[in-house]
C-alpha cells in the first residue's frame, strides 16, 4: 500500500473505494440481523478467516488421499461357506437396492 504508483492508479482507488462501501453496507445489514443470525454470520467469519491463514489448503480441490485397494484378506477371516441355495436371489437384491454414495470432503463449519 506505500507504492505511490498504486495509489495513484485509478483502479486501485476505485478496489478500496468499493471495499470501503461494501464494508459500511455490511456494517448497515448486520444492524438489522438478528442475534441468533449473527452469531451464524460470526461463526462464518471465522471460517472464512480461517480458509484465508490457510494459503495451503484449497477447499475446491479434492484432497488428496493416499488409496491401497482393499483385498478383501481380512474379510475372508470372518468368512464361512455359503450356506443355502439362495445365493444369487441375494446378490440381485444387492445388486437391485444399493445406490451411489455422495462424499462432500468440504466441511461445514456450521455444524
Amino acid at each position: 500500500m506505500n507504492n505511490p504508483r498504486l495509489k495513484s492508479n485509478p483502479l486501485f482507488l476505485i478496489k478500496i473505494m468499493n471495499t470501503i462501501e461494501l464494508r459500511k453496507q455490511i456494517e448497515q445489514n448486520l444492524l438489522q440481523i438478528s442475534p441468533k443470525n449473527l452469531k451464524t454470520i460470526a461463526q462464518f467469519v471465522e471460517f472464512i478467516k480461517q480458509q484465508e491463514n490457510s494459503p495451503n489448503i484449497d477447499p475446491l480441490l479434492p484432497e488428496t488421499i493416499a488409496y491401497k485397494p482393499a483385498s478383501g484378506q481380512s474379510l475372508l477371516r470372518h468368512a464361512g461357506q455359503w450356506v443355502g441355495d439362495d445365493l444369487e436371489d441375494c446378490l440381485d437384491f444387492v445388486n437391485q437396492t444399493r445406490g451411489k454414495v455422495l462424499v462432500n470432503k468440504h466441511i461445514n463449519p456450521f455444524e
